[in-house]
């Protein structure tokens, strides 16, 4: 059977061998004009394009052999994986444990103390600002209708009791003057006769009442000696300074015309300012006049501002629910400026805590968290509460028990270890 399925085949072969013989001319024939033909249409074209072609080839070349070899190296294999477990716990509370076995600290990198209670201030925030002693400021407004002359001392300038501040042409100036120099020679006249002691009397009533009249519009003891002296009045009515300070505003201009009552510039002392702050609702059992202040500004920072409590507004202020409490500030450096924002830290009592450096608290939005360790490998991130004594230190009220070892240095390096187990 097997030697006549032979037979039959190598005579099959024979027979289709001139055909196969026949056809693989006929191929290589056309496999050899399609080459030629490429080969013609390579050497037509211009070096560059040749130059191009060549590069072409040379890159599917280097393709076809990385797909080769890429089949023959299998690297579609499939790779195992091994899942890797965290190291992190999370309580019911809240709190986090991270374990990090054959992990050791650098001890002058990480550096813990133990958590201590001590007595610390009670304190409470007291926002306000600055503002001029109304007490020691004045407000200098005209006596008289007139116009003004000059200006002697505008926004900002210094002034001495007594300093020029403003030239005033007022009609009702020149009358008084004329009127104490009637009433001053009617004096002298009737001084020089003794049975006229009665008339004398009553001129020099009269005589002292124009002189009041001159100190009312705004004239000094010294223009009226000058007045009296030279027995010529003056154009310009000069008003001057009532204390030592400065021209915080000028509300005129030379050549206004002004009435009785405007108000001609406003002076002050720099060096006597007011603190005025808000105490709200709930601490309003914490305060009582006297109490020490201690003021911060955003202008200084490390400098505080020494301040006692010496007026407890009467009632709440209906718009913003808080009570005005008021010290005086003595501004002797001359380094703080009315309207200044401040900041005032208001002593209540004492209380325990525990106080530790603000590299210890770590912030995550509006919580506060601290590391202890509870053994060389696991470490705990716990919520605490409290609040900052001196921008400095944190006093921890609630949410750490005394005895703890806390993470004072690093704490930042470390909370990124919790925040990468965490996500």
């Amino acid at each position: 059977m097997k030697d006549k399925i032979l037979s039959h085949l190598k005579r099959a072969i024979e027979k289709i061998k001139p055909h196969f013989d026949k056809a693989s001319h006929v191929i290589g024939h056309r496999t050899q004009l399609f080459f030629s033909s490429l080969a013609g249409i390579y050497w037509n074209l211009s070096p560059e394009n040749r130059s191009r072609v060549r590069l072409a080839a040379v890159a599917f070349t280097i393709f076809s052999l990385g797909v080769v070899l890429g089949q023959i190296m299998n690297v579609n294999r499939a790779v195992k994986i091994e899942s890797s477990t965290k190291a992190l716990r999370i309580e019911k509370t809240g709190i986090l444990e991270l374990k990090l076995p054959g992990v050791k600290l650098n001890p002058e990198i990480y550096i813990f103390q133990a958590a201590e209670k001590v007595q610390v201030p009670v304190d409470i925030r007291v926002p306000g600002r600055l503002a001029f002693n109304a007490e020691k400021s004045k407000v200098l407004s005209a006596r008289a209708p007139g116009r003004i002359e000059r200006i002697d001392a505008f926004d900002g300038a210094k002034v001495e009791i007594g300093s020029p501040i403003v030239e005033l042409y007022s009609p009702e100036f020149l009358s008084a003057q004329q009127e104490y120099l009637l009433s001053s020679k009617t004096v002298k006249v009737l001084d020089r006769n003794s049975t006229m002691s009665e008339l004398l009397a009553d001129a020099k009533i009269t005589q002292e009442a124009a002189a009041n009249r001159i100190r009312n519009l705004g004239a000094g003891d010294s223009d009226i000696k000058s007045l009296e002296a030279t027995g010529k009045t003056q154009s310009n009515l000069i008003m001057r300074s009532p204390l030592k300070g400065v021209v915080v505003k000028r509300s005129v201009e030379p050549g206004a015309i002004v009435n009785s009552g405007d108000v001609i510039a406003t002076l002050a002392d720099p060096k006597a300012l007011w603190f005025l702050g808000n105490v709200f609702e709930q601490d309003l059992r914490l305060i009582s006049p006297g109490q020490k202040l201690v003021l911060r500004t955003e202008a200084y920072p490390d400098k505080e501002f020494v301040a006692y409590a010496n007026y407890i507004a009467p009632s709440i202020d209906p718009q913003t629910r808080a009570l005005l409490i008021r010290c005086d500030v003595e501004n002797t450096d001359g380094l703080l400026r009315p309207d200044m924002y401040v900041s005032a830290k208001l002593t209540t009592g004492t209380a325990e805590a525990i106080v530790l450096p603000q590299s210890a608290i770590v912030r995550v939005r509006e919580t506060r968290f601290v590391i202890i360790k509870i053994d060389e490998e696991t470490f705990r991130r716990l919520p605490v509460q409290g609040y900052d004594l001196d921008g400095k230190s944190f006093a921890v009220t609630e949410g750490l028990a005394p005895g703890a070892q806390v993470l004072t240095a690093g704490s930042v390096l470390l909370n990124d270890r919790f925040a990468k187990q965490e996500d």
